[in-house]
């Protein structure tokens, strides 16, 4: 089981990224000719979100890179052995390979009003259906469950810091792009967020 770990977990890392950070935001820009990627190099809670995140990902990517590839060093990043379990294991490619369906999914359906990031240069439609009258945030969803199931599948404290991170620093995030589609959309926002729940 490790050894087929061990080549999974990169290549979904790989495959994740590509599809969820490359793909969708390339076709868009293609499309609209609007980066979807929105950050500025300013002080804003929304610009200290985003280099924390930065940082976040790249903590996930060190603990698979570690756990793939320099597995001598694995320990250091101290397991959490009671949670080595088989089930849970599968529980957590479960969750993984859901994931990255749901989310490239939810930005399939955003179109070209995809942002990673608040865009206050360009005015977008607000998405509110699929996935969407399902979940307000379904792309911060399918990461946090991508998280949680990377956590499931190599518990460590590495994996669990990323986690904890994660979901403090996409709650913030939500709430600001929140405001900021109230103060674009008004009441039209306001009545999806009393039809739709905010994760699900």
């Amino acid at each position: 089981m490790d050894n087929a770990l061990q080549i999974f977990l990169p290549l979904y890392f790989l495959l994740f990224i590509a599809a969820t950070f490359v793909w969708r935001p390339v076709m868009v820009w293609r499309a609209t000719g609007v980066n979807p990627f929105v950050a500025t190099r300013g002080d804003s809670a929304h610009d200290f979100v985003v280099r924390m995140f930065r940082i976040v990902v790249s903590l996930a990517l060190a603990a698979v890179i570690i756990y793939a590839f320099a597995p001598q060093f694995y320990e250091y990043l101290a397991p959490i052995l009671w949670l080595e379990h088989a089930l849970l294991v599968s529980g957590g490619l479960i969750l993984l390979l859901a994931s990255l369906v749901w989310t490239v999914l939810a930005q399939i359906q955003m179109g070209n009003s995809l942002r990673i990031g608040i865009d206050k240069a360009n005015k977008t439609a607000l998405v509110q259906t699929g996935i969407f009258g399902i979940s307000r945030n379904p792309i911060f969803l399918g990461l946090v469950a991508a998280l949680v199931g990377l956590f499931l599948v190599i518990p460590n404290a590495l994996t669990l810091l990323v986690l904890v991170m994660s979901v403090a620093l996409i709650g913030v995030q939500v709430r600001l792009e929140e405001e900021f589609l109230t103060r674009v959309h008004g009441d039209v926002y306001r009545e999806y967020t009393h039809r739709v729940r905010r994760w699900i």
